[in-house]
């Protein structure tokens, strides 16, 4: 007789126990600047001019896979082969990112003020008993010049990964939250959240069996300061909103909200999510 490999279905209806985020465009970076404009900049050490919507588009991998997207980009691809008189190859790629580092470990700090409402959201994070960790597209190198200027501005959370710790890489691949959850020994993948601005990194935390909060406002999907911001127009707010929310949403994000600042109250829709036997 035929036995079913399944005998039982498990539900879990506890509390959430972590969240995961991003860093640059969700708690530290507004409009996540950082990352494109040094791709900018190491992009015209070559004679070659990208824009920054261009260097938006890869963001959220891990910055050799994102130079590498870049060069594929039609627009890059036919200006790098104007000027080398061939497409770019991995040599290409190896010195571009040889390049960026030097320039993104020295601005990394200079672009990453937090986010309004960072600070207070991760300290009534911890107030709740949830674990806190995080992971980035930023190699370690830079993560090490990044998280003592975030400690300085009072913030610190548990555990961070960068995209060249783990031997099987980055996003949109699941490792670094998994590699999370490891470290700061969660027991049941739906009792976590994962927080980012990219779409890359909303994939991450489907691929690791996670809730997901995207960002609309406040990272690379509106791509603006938060002076910028601040001067639009409502009609003009909602239309950046609107857009970006949709292609988050697109990407599978459970929700979607405007910036970090509005995270608590989603935990508690998750958590009564959770309660009714729902999963991610």
């Amino acid at each position: 007789m035929n036995q079913a490999p399944y005998r039982h279905t498990r539900r879990y209806q506890g509390p959430l126990q972590a969240v995961i985020f991003d860093w640059a465009g969700t708690l530290v970076d507004h409009g996540s600047f950082a990352p494109t404009q040094v791709l900018i900049d190491a992009f015209a050490g070559f004679g070659i001019e990208i824009t920054l919507p261009e260097a938006r588009v890869p963001m959220g991998l891990a910055k050799w896979d994102h130079i590498q997207a870049l060069g594929r980009q039609p627009g890059v691809a036919a200006r790098w082969q104007a000027r080398f008189g061939h497409s770019m190859g991995r040599d290409d790629v190896d010195a571009l990112y040889a390049a960026f580092m030097p320039l993104q470990v020295e601005r990394v700090a200079q672009y990453s003020t937090l986010i309004p409402g960072a600070l207070d959201v991760v300290t009534a994070l911890r107030a709740r008993g949830l674990k806190l960790g995080s992971c980035s597209g930023y190699p370690r190198v830079v993560m090490d010049r990044l998280l003592p200027h975030a400690a300085a501005q009072g913030l610190r959370l548990d555990h961070a990964v960068a995209t060249d710790d783990l031997k099987a890489g980055g996003r949109p691949g699941p490792w670094m939250a998994l590699a999370n959850v490891i470290e700061l020994g969660i027991g049941e993948l739906a009792a976590c959240v994962k927080v980012d601005d990219t779409v890359p990194g909303i994939e991450e935390g489907l691929a690791a069996g996670m809730w997901t909060v995207g960002l609309s406002l406040s990272g690379n999907e509106t791509g603006l300061t938060l002076a910028e911001l601040q001067a639009l127009a409502p009609d003009e707010l909602q239309a950046h909103r609107r857009r970006a929310a949709a292609k988050l949403a697109q990407a599978g994000s459970h929700f979607v909200i405007d910036s970090v600042a509005g995270l608590p109250a989603v935990l508690e829709a998750i958590e009564a999510r959770l309660a009714r036997g729902e999963r991610p």
